[in-house]
């Protein structure tokens, strides 16, 4: 039976794929550091333990033909209803941006000089999300004014620390902590962790939030708009515009957030035009004039030069 574009055989799942996806580019951005601690890569077959209500299952996704994702649960995980696969394939469908148009995006990054050569190198790359606000906060929270190999390392002591685990086959698969796993902890506990004062409180912080139901992604996506949204988070201790727009781009899934204050995107341009210093946010606004409505994905794309 199909519906709304995949395919219910019960123990697997079909997500049928637009033609502007490769899944090749996709596994090779989710392949670029070893230390990452959600999910494995065997074989260009990518498994990943998820939550969908009381259900911890454990998927591998893979492609046998350009046209679709296989979606396949590992022994013992298989979800025990309808509702639940259909979750599932939501959650998949969401993590790889599927249901975005990227035709558009194509057609002006033709014609602009940094995109151009992007689109050509990364063809079918999507923008792999973070479906869960609360990791996608925490993920946000934990890269500021930090490289990118120490992020990972202080997410992977998180969630070894205080996430759950499920072993499959002698392999273990993690969830990251919820709020509440979170929300009452004591910043010295989280600092143990070698983790700035400030990060810990900022991470509880949210988590409160987010356990007395007062921020949720819902209530964000509810906000009408990107720039709403961005000022409602931006309220919040500890989240600035860079990390509002991070999580607007990777949750919420606005095509137009424009993470502008990131060192990374500065690199990328830097690299890709050839120039000793980083460009400044004038000149950067003046290279992104003609990005309107896709800047997160010209964002994304010019940060793959870099891995």
């Amino acid at each position: 039976m199909v519906l709304q574009s995949w395919e219910d055989n019960v123990v697997e799942l079909k997500l049928f794929l637009p033609k502007e996806f490769n899944f090749n580019e996709n596994v090779n951005y989710l392949a670029r550091n070893s230390n990452e601690c959600l999910f494995h890569i065997q074989n260009n077959r990518i498994s990943k333990a998820i939550q969908i209500g009381e259900e911890t299952l454990i998927i591998e996704v893979s492609s046998v033909e350009d046209n679709y994702l296989n979606i396949r649960f590992l022994e013992e995980s298989k979800p025990t209803t309808t509702t639940i696969r259909a979750e599932v394939a939501r959650y998949v469908r969401e993590w790889f941006d599927l249901d975005r148009d990227l035709r558009p995006f194509y057609a002006l990054a033709k014609e602009d000089p940094l995109l151009g050569p992007a689109v050509d190198s990364f063809y079918g790359l999507r923008i792999i999300g973070i479906p869960d606000l609360f990791e996608a906060l925490c993920w946000g929270i934990l890269g500021q004014q930090i490289n990118l190999s120490f992020a990972y390392t202080l997410k992977r002591r998180l969630v070894e620390k205080f996430g759950r685990s499920i072993i499959h086959d002698g392999v273990t698969y993690w969830v990251f902590p919820s709020p509440k796993d979170i929300a009452t902890l004591s910043p010295s506990e989280l600092e143990s962790l070698r983790m700035t004062k400030k990060k810990s409180e900022y991470l509880i912080g949210v988590a409160g939030l987010m356990v007395q139901g007062t921020l949720t992604k819902e209530l964000l996506l509810n906000e009408g708009s990107h720039q709403q949204a961005e000022k409602t988070l931006v309220k919040i201790r500890g989240i600035g515009p860079w990390t509002a727009n991070y999580v607007l781009m990777r949750c919420l899934r606005y095509p137009c957030a424009f993470p502008i204050d990131d060192v990374g995107l500065h690199n990328a341009i830097k690299l890709r035009i050839g120039k000793e210093l980083k460009p400044t946010k004038d000149e950067i606004m003046e290279l992104a004039v003609n990005w309107t409505n896709w800047e997160s994905y010209a964002t994304f794309y010019l940060w793959r030069f870099l891995y």
